[in-house]
């Protein structure tokens, strides 16, 4: 990751500046809030991806600066609206913005960024891409609210639960690397491989971090430890254990979801029955499957550092603890 970050340096610099351009506002609250979220750690792991497939595809304009800063603002939009539907406390290791400016400024901040992002997208002057960004956003909401519709329903599979994957979360990163492609104007099978690549890599991050919500530590990951299971929502790692878990096992995992507060012993429970089930190593080969496959899809670009670079990229989606 350090070689990509370096390879990527001066690129991202001109991101940061462009993040703090789309912020400007003659109401304060707006660049205080955003610049809290944006400035909290995050990795960028969306804009370096796109910058790097522009890269890959010989794309020699700026519009990929612009458009990388786009991404960034759709994603943290969503952190915004997702702290207050899940009434989170902690993003990144810091209070989330609705517990430090209230739910109401969260809302409305991340409606703010929604709205710059679709000005800048106009401004790039490709209707593909305006389309691509489009549709996506669309399908992120349609992902949150599958997502809510399965909160507490222990019947929810994993081809249910990779669909929330996919339109929550693994969208927008396919969206990064696809509008790349389009930056660089390769034809439609170069294109459509950078899209599936950007799916497979932004499924297996949702489930590393599905996985990592049972095993990592508070300060390094950034949020309180079964956060998800306190929210009663359905990720692999349970849904697995549940699937292998004796009648007596589900009917307290049912108990254990449907309560109204989340108590360390029940916790401590749901984690030992994930751990004994193999839940998080059967998420992580799942995951290892997936990048595995990202992969393949660039070998109909030749090899190049970009290619190189966004193979790391992959690599650390599986290797990361936070």
């Amino acid at each position: 990751m350090d070689r990509v970050v370096a390879l990527l340096k001066d690129e991202m610099l001109e991101v940061e500046s462009q993040f703090k351009k789309n912020l400007a506002s003659d109401v304060q609250l707006i660049s205080q809030v955003g610049n809290y979220v944006l400035s909290s750690g995050g990795k960028r792991f969306r804009p370096m991806l796109l910058l790097l497939s522009s890269r890959l595809c010989n794309y020699r304009g700026d519009k990929h600066i612009e458009l990388a800063a786009v991404i960034e603002f759709i994603h943290t939009s969503t952190l915004l609206h997702d702290d207050v539907v899940d009434s989170a406390t902690l993003r990144r290791g810091n209070r989330s913005a609705n517990s430090v400016w209230g739910n109401q400024a969260s809302v409305l901040v991340g409606d703010f960024l929604f709205a710059k992002s679709f000005s800048v997208m106009v401004g790039s002057g490709s209707l593909k891409i305006l389309k691509i960004l489009s549709d996506t956003t669309t399908q992120l909401a349609e992902g949150e609210i599958l997502q809510l519709i399965n909160t507490c329903d222990l019947e929810v599979d994993e081809p249910r639960y990779l669909q929330v994957v996919r339109d929550k979360t693994a969208i927008l990163i396919a969206a990064a690397c696809q509008v790349g492609g389009v930056l660089g104007d390769v034809d439609e099978p170069q294109e459509l491989a950078l899209r599936e690549f950007g799916l497979e890599i932004g499924s297996a991050f949702q489930l590393m971090d599905d996985a990592l919500d049972y095993v990592a530590d508070q300060e390094d990951f950034g949020k309180e430890k079964g956060h998800d299971l306190f929210e009663g929502k359905m990720t692999l790692p349970l849904i697995h254990a549940y699937s292998k878990s004796s009648a007596a096992e589900r009917q307290e995992i049912s108990r254990i979801i449907d309560a109204e507060e989340l108590v360390q012993k029940d916790l401590d429970y749901i984690c030992t029955l994930i751990d004994a089930k193999d839940g998080i190593d059967y998420t992580r080969c799942r995951a290892i499957e997936m990048i595995s496959r990202a992969k393949q899809q660039l070998s109909i670009f030749p090899d190049s550092e970009a290619r190189q670079a966004l193979f790391t990229l992959a690599d650390y989606v599986v290797s990361r603890n936070k």
